[in-house]
């Protein structure tokens, strides 16, 4: 059959795939981008670029998008829905497909209170599960949001959310998976993952309800590199949960560093032990550079 990306295939026919995230520079320079695209090149199926993530000034992911494909790289554009509202959303699925973009992951954004502009005015005319369904009606029913028709080609993507498995209750968090995937979800990267148990947990009811079947998961994982980092995905990023027995691994530890990489070692040969999950999304903030090893070690290299 005809798949819409190579990372459709891979989640289709192999069964597990790999993702890795691409951070967008704080400036212009397309070498930046590269330079990550390089270090990763055969370590992923494909790779996030993400949208102003944390609600900072960033180079687009569109254009991100477009330098991974000068240099052979499938992308996966992230599209947020804090700073642009249906018209603009729809105008850049329409530009991405055209340029050659094939994954698109769907979030509605970190609150603008997060960033370096905090006095911005967020849009939000959407969210998540509402920019899902217009998508997948512009691809199978060619129909904008507006039902104008459109015109000259369908943007044939490959259509992705984002879940957090950390919140409580777990069965309310299940729920809005479940709202995404109706609305036309088709892969899913989770939140990173520390606390095992809580994952596990979500992971059983997402299996109760038959969801594994429905749709591709995928497992986010981030080493830590420092304490520094451990303090930060612990106390100040919203919806990680680090357990205390983690933090304290790398607090205590003589190489932080080293630490780091082991837990995260340690955690994705337990998610792959997970049924149902589908694969991995490795995000190495600023230490792109351990992301080769890190998937050598752990046996899922190379990525053909």
């Amino acid at each position: 059959m005809g798949y819409r990306s190579n990372l459709e295939k891979v989640l289709s026919e192999k069964g597990f795939a790999v993702t890795a995230e691409i951070g967008p520079p704080k400036g212009s320079d397309p070498n930046k981008i590269r330079e990550k695209g390089e270090i990763l090149r055969g370590c992923a199926d494909a790779f996030n670029v993400t949208d102003n993530q944390t609600a900072v000034v960033r180079m687009s992911s569109m254009a991100g998008c477009c330098i991974l494909l000068d240099v052979g790289l499938e992308p996966v554009m992230q599209m947020a829905c804090r700073d642009r509202n249906r018209i603009a959303l729809q105008s850049d699925v329409l530009g991405a497909a055209a340029v050659g973009v094939r994954n698109i992951l769907c979030v509605t954004g970190d609150h603008q209170c997060f960033g370096n502009h905090p006095s911005s005015k967020g849009v939000y005319d959407l969210d998540s599960v509402q920019l899902i369904q217009i998508i997948k009606n512009m691809r199978d029913k060619g129909v904008f949001q507006s039902d104008d028709k459109i015109s000259f080609g369908k943007p044939e993507v490959f259509i992705g959310a984002a879940a957090n498995p950390f919140a409580d209750p777990c069965e309310l968090l299940v729920d809005h998976l479940e709202k995404k995937i109706r609305a036309g979800a088709e892969f899913i990267q989770t939140q990173s993952i520390f606390n095992l148990d809580k994952f596990v947990s979500w992971m059983d009811e997402v299996r109760s309800r038959g969801l594994d079947k429905r749709v591709h998961i995928i497992a986010g994982v981030t080493p830590l590199k420092s304490l520094k980092m451990a303090e930060r995905m612990k106390f100040h990023v919203p919806g990680v949960d680090v357990p205390d027995d983690i933090f304290n691994r790398i607090k205590n530890s003589n190489d932080q560093m080293k630490e780091g990489y082991n837990v995260s070692l340690e955690l994705i040969d337990e998610i792959k032990r997970i049924k149902g999950v589908h694969g991995l999304h490795i995000t190495a903030l600023f230490w792109e550079n351990i992301i080769p090893s890190l998937v050598k070690e752990s046996g899922i290299y190379p990525r053909v």
